[in-house]
């Protein structure tokens, strides 16, 4: 079957006609005449490219005069680990799931992905001025108490939802993990060994050894994760404005416990130092908001989440940081990770879950 628009993976094959269709199919009755592009973010898996449009002489209506168009990866390797099922969940997240969720979103004018998942477009609200969260530079206190009660709009709403099951398209079982993590934990360890200190890679070896135990132990309870919920994935306000915090990047999505995103948010967001100041602030605000959301989680059972889940700090360091094109930016990131997910891991003695 033919999809219309076509689905563009090269943003330099993006037409002012192309544009016109992707915005009348919104709604927006609008002819653009010219188009004018900017690349924006530091995506590892796919390439975002602002677009400022001219319109044919009229008034453009409600139409926007930017949006940013995500397209696959132009590294062949970062583009082989989306085809595996990261593009095709990002789409479908933006077209089946999100209207149903509170957490903050950008607003999906057009998704669409191939059938063999290889090629996708999504054209998205453009988030400006909003800015997004530094990796590398570490969170504020109010960005990271933003970040996790705003995380309570996504788990609340399809909290221990059976129907979960259902979307084949997620990825819930596990056993690719397991193998994915046994292979490249030794890959890990020699590639950045002279950067690693002995905690963090004597932490890093026990979870590969032990991945099995902690995908079998997670908690009962369950609900749509994000998957990778940190700061260059969160889009702020600035001082011109925009929402408070909203969520980008849903290639990871997935079916799971919901302390692995409050964990992997808190254990990868700061410095160390900094996380143990604002960490209890931060799950209790979480809490509050999974109430207020009408999901009654006692705290005993939040943390017992979020302990477990302290794992998914070295889960995906060591699946992005292999998978995805190598990059300077990419290193210092991940090492910056894989040295607070360590310390994380060890502040709350999440080895001992797992290695008995």
């Amino acid at each position: 079957m033919t999809i219309r628009p076509a689905i563009i993976s090269d943003p330099g094959d993006v037409t002012p006609e192309w544009m016109t269709e992707v915005m009348r199919g919104a709604g927006h009755d609008v002819r653009i005449t010219d188009l004018v592009r900017e690349s924006v973010g530091t995506g590892q898996m796919a390439h975002n490219e602002r677009f400022h449009f001219s319109f044919a002489a009229g008034d453009p209506g409600t139409s926007p005069a930017t949006v940013v168009v995500k397209f696959p990866s132009p590294s062949e390797e970062s583009r082989a680990a989306g085809a595996q099922g990261g593009y095709r969940s990002e789409v479908r997240f933006y077209t089946d799931l999100a209207e149903g969720l509170s957490i903050s979103t950008a607003g999906c004018i057009h998704g669409a992905v191939s059938d063999d998942s290889t090629v996708f477009t999504l054209v998205l609200e453009d988030l400006a001025p909003a800015r997004p969260g530094d990796q590398l530079h570490g969170a504020t206190d109010e960005q990271v108490l933003l970040a996790a009660t705003d995380l309570a709009g996504l788990h609340a709403p399809r909290w221990n939802d059976p129907t979960l099951f259902d979307l084949d398209w997620l990825d819930a079982s596990g056993a690719n993990a397991i193998d994915f993590i046994e292979l490249v934990t030794p890959i890990f360890i020699d590639r950045y060994r002279h950067r690693l200190t002995d905690q963090t890679r004597s932490v890093f070896e026990a979870f590969g050894a032990n991945v099995a135990e902690w995908i079998g132990s997670e908690s009962d309870s369950f609900t749509l994760v994000h998957g990778d919920f940190r700061l260059d994935n969160l889009m702020f306000s600035s001082a011109e404005g925009g929402a408070p915090v909203t969520t980008v990047d849903w290639q990871t999505l997935g079916i799971g416990a919901g302390g692995r995103d409050l964990a992997y948010l808190l254990g990868n967001s700061s410095e160390s130092a900094d996380r143990r100041q604002h960490e209890t602030a931060a799950i209790d605000g979480y809490v509050s908001a999974m109430g207020a959301h009408g999901i009654d989680l006692s705290h005993a059972e939040t943390m017992a989440q979020y302990r477990h889940g302290t794992f998914q700090g070295p889960f995906i360091t060591m699946l992005g940081s292999i998978a995805v094109g190598q990059t300077d930016r990419g290193d210092e990131m991940f090492m910056a990770m894989a040295e607070r997910s360590a310390a994380q891991i060890v502040d709350h003695d999440a080895l001992d879950l797992i290695t008995g």
